[in-house]
């Protein structure tokens, strides 16, 4: 195939990252299409799968290579949960394996040469659920006709595609062959790929170019549309396209099981993808089961029905709250309920807002003696036995153990309940003066009581700021709790007026060095510590603050030295620079972490693992773990 190049607008030697699955076995036909392919319905399977299919010797659970066959049933909440298969199934580009390691699946290989030239190899014969062939015109279509049409992507593509606003030059060099190259390294590129909602590179082009004007004439696209539907081509195409929401039955799709189901329904079916692309070392085709079922209930109800049975398989909508009625349900119906470790830096996190909007306030969060007098004036023991029964983890709102980058005195230090310590700080931030009451004053005379806001319906987290009200106040800090509403939450954090929140801790608590350290920099709005540094950053200093405390400041320094880099001996640096940067400055409070996730697994399932990770990012929840290698026992 003649190389075609298109072009919007390696000091370290060549990286080559082939896949780490063994050789392919002799290929077995799956006993559900048997019939389909005696009679001519389907080709037989060495003729479906590609020429080196992926092939999966690691069984997550420790039960082996299973049996195919079977249906099994999970419980959702509503519609758009239909998103949920395409983040278990875990089907991408490069996947984390249980180590949160990077590895091609999708993907034969790659090579990466100075981190900014990235040569993809696709699996000869690889093809979409509907039997056309996955090739290099999938990501052409996506660059050229989606990715940099001004109507479908007006704000272009995305930041990750973009070093220093620029974005890469893609070659074709023949249809299993794509190159992405920019001038400086792009560390967000191969990352992005494994993410529990990656950066799609691809579409299925046979099936979108019937639904895009360049292809396709207006009449004819509205002719196609499900129902006839009216509207412009991109409103139909983007109504059509939901590959990460899996909620078209007719979008050909890579993943293990096909979306049949057309939406609004109480029950969405998954069928097996008969042209699914690994196997077993025993050359049996995956996935192990035929079908999976999503039934909507409600969210309230799902705890009852999974402790009654009612689920094969139940992550979603179950909260360690529920671990005791689960427990005791399994006695009766015979479910198993596993306890997961939840992968969050804290599962209740303090942020002192550096911007706030109250000047007294604001100078006194921006204090590194207060926020480490909060911090060890907290007994963390304390909340764990109480709410936690002394199943968490007492720890600093960072990253937990699992990762690499982990040092221990990243979640111990200024986490160590000392009332004498926290006084002493507080007396030096000027805080030595108290009320009758014995509650600190301020500088302009008003009691040290401290608002925090919160948007949280769990009861848990209600608890533990009761608890820490009762800490703080011996050591002479007020605290009151303020509920609201997300979108209040959020506003009021983003525009200053909430001198302190508390949320959810760090949502990536496993990095890798080639994971982004963006979350521990003001870098987004969403920073709820400093939002309106995060947001010049977000909008190219055209909203929020430019940053003006150096020891913050510095974090965008260390930052740009991880994106800018060549190699991972200067990414581990930088990471180990805003990890240790974070930790001395407390700009977040952490509480617990390691919280257990209840996973109810029916009584048949096999290859679950007994431990495990739960997170949305690494790990996709139980995508981590490949469901395509559960399997049912007779």
């Amino acid at each position: 195939m003649k190389r075609r190049v298109f072009t919007a607008g390696m000091a370290l030697g060549a990286l080559f990252r082939p896949s780490l699955l063994r050789a392919a076995p002799a290929l077995r036909e799956t006993p559900l299409f048997a019939e389909r392919v005696k009679s001519g319905e389907l080709p037989p399977v060495d003729k479906r799968l590609p020429q080196q299919p992926s092939v999966v010797s690691y069984f997550p659970g420790g039960d082996g290579p299973g049996r195919q066959g079977g249906e099994v049933n999970m419980l959702i909440a509503n519609a758009r949960d239909t998103r949920l298969m395409t983040i278990y199934a875990n089907a991408r580009l490069i996947v984390y394996d249980d180590k949160f390691k990077l590895q091609t699946d999708i993907l034969e290989s790659y090579q990466a040469k100075e981190g900014r030239d990235f040569t993809l190899k696709l699996r000869a014969g690889h093809k979409w659920s509907d039997g056309k062939p996955f090739t290099t015109e999938d990501f052409r279509f996506f660059w050229e006709d989606i990715a940099n049409n001004k109507e479908l992507s007006p704000s272009g593509p995305s930041v990750e595609l973009l070093v220093d606003g620029e974005p890469p030059k893609v070659e074709i060099l023949d249809e299993l062959t794509i190159r992405y190259t920019w001038a400086k390294p792009n560390p967000y590129f191969i990352e992005s790929q494994a993410r529990a909602a990656p950066l799609w590179l691809y579409r299925p082009a046979h099936y979108l170019k019937k639904f895009h004007i360049k292809y396709t004439p207006a009449e004819e696209i509205a002719k196609a549309s499900r129902g006839g539907q009216g509207g412009n081509w991109v409103q139909i195409l983007r109504s059509v396209d939901t590959m990460y929401y899996d909620s078209n039955p007719d979008l050909p799709t890579l993943n293990p099981w096909m979306q049949t189901t057309a939406p609004p329904a109480q029950r969405f079916v998954f069928d097996r993808n008969p042209y699914y692309y690994r196997v077993d070392e025993k050359g049996c085709q995956l996935p192990y089961f035929d079908r999976v079922v999503f039934s909507v209930v409600a969210a309230n109800l799902v705890p009852a029905k999974a402790g009654l049975g009612e689920s094969d398989l139940q992550c979603r909508y179950l909260n360690m709250r529920d671990y005791t009625f689960l427990r005791k349900s399994s006695k009766t119906s015979n479910v198993e309920v596993l306890l997961w470790e939840q992968g969050s830096g804290s599962q209740l996190a303090f942020y002192p807002n550096l911007n706030a909007k109250d000047e007294v306030w604001r100078a006194l969060n921006r204090d590194v003696r207060f926020r480490r007098a909060l911090s060890v004036g907290m007994d963390r023991d304390e909340l764990n036995e109480v709410i936690y029964s002394g199943l968490a983890k007492p720890s600093n709102n960072t990253i937990m153990p699992q990762s690499a980058l982990f040092k221990e005195e990243y979640a111990t230090k200024w986490a160590t309940h000392d009332v004498k310590l926290a006084n002493k700080l507080l007396d030096q931030a000027g805080l030595n003066k108290r009320n009758d009451e014995g509650i600190r004053l301020l500088s302009d005379g008003r009691a040290a009581t401290i608002i925090v806001e919160y948007s949280s319906e769990v009861s848990e987290d209600t608890d533990l700021l009761s608890l820490v009200a009762d800490q703080w106040k011996k050591i002479g800090i007020k605290l009151l709790t303020k509920p609201q509403s997300l979108n209040n939450f959020r506003m009021r954090a983003f525009s200053g007026e909430a001198t302190m929140t508390a949320y959810a801790g760090v949502v990536t608590a496993v990095p890798s060095v080639e994971t982004s350290p963006k979350e521990f920099c003001p870098t987004m709005q969403g920073g709820l510590q400093w939002p309106r540094w995060g947001m010049f950053i977000e909008s190219k200093g055209k909203q929020g603050e430019k940053c003006d405390v150096q020891d913050v400041c510095s974090l965008l320094d260390d930052l740009r030295t991880w994106e800018t880099a060549a190699d991972n001996e200067t990414r581990r640096k930088a990471w180990d620079k805003i990890l240790q940067t974070n930790m001395e400055q407390v700009y977040s409070i952490g509480t617990l972490n390691s919280i257990g996730q209840p996973i109810v697994i029916g009584p048949k399932i096999r290859n679950v693992p007994k431990k495990g990770y739960y997170a949305w990012d690494p790990g996709g929840y139980i995508g981590l773990y490949k469901p395509d290698t559960f399997w049912l026992a007779s």
